[in-house]
């Protein structure tokens, strides 16, 4: 194999990651936004969405993280993100809050992905399943939150 070849598939591989992980955080912000409201077990809720969704489309293991993740650190993941914002993070909408919450999970777990990746799929879910404006918000705090938990990755990436 060529490395023209090499790198052609290697560039595919990644964007189907990453396509993958996309649609993770989509269903992880659906399994979260679950939980919060019915108070289910986390554990049945991430079932019920391997269940109904294609495991091949979707990284399952960075879902599963997200979600379980996610619920097992909330009293820090609210205390991190309500420094930011104006009112409790109970007080957000409740598909924001699950979409910051995750956002704030991986800013502060997986340093593996950067923090702009990060940032950029909280407000892209956030215009796909918010209010018009709600990606203002999501953000402002999560730049805030970024600032703080990946200070030196983002000073760098201001220089």
């Amino acid at each position: 194999m060529s490395d023209t070849t090499s790198a052609i598939t290697t560039g595919q591989a990644k964007k189907g990651m990453a396509k993958a992980r996309g649609k993770s955080r989509r269903l992880a912000m659906q399994a979260i936004y679950q939980w919060q409201m019915t108070g289910d077990s986390i554990t049945d809720i991430k079932q019920q969405f391997f269940d109904e969704n294609n495991v091949s489309k979707f990284d399952a293991e960075f879902f599963s993280e997200l979600v379980s993740g996610v619920a097992s650190s909330i009293t820090d993941l609210d205390a991190l993100l309500e420094k930011y914002m104006p009112r409790s993070a109970e007080s957000v909408d409740p598909v924001e809050r699950s979409i910051i919450r995750i956002a704030a999970y991986e800013f502060v777990n997986r340093f593996d992905v950067p923090y702009r990746v990060i940032l950029n799929e909280a407000v892209n879910i956030t215009k796909e399943f918010c209010a018009e404006n709600s990606h203002a918000f999501v953000n402002a705090v999560l730049d805030k939150v970024a600032k703080e938990v990946r200070h030196l990755e983002v000073q760098s990436a201001k220089s």
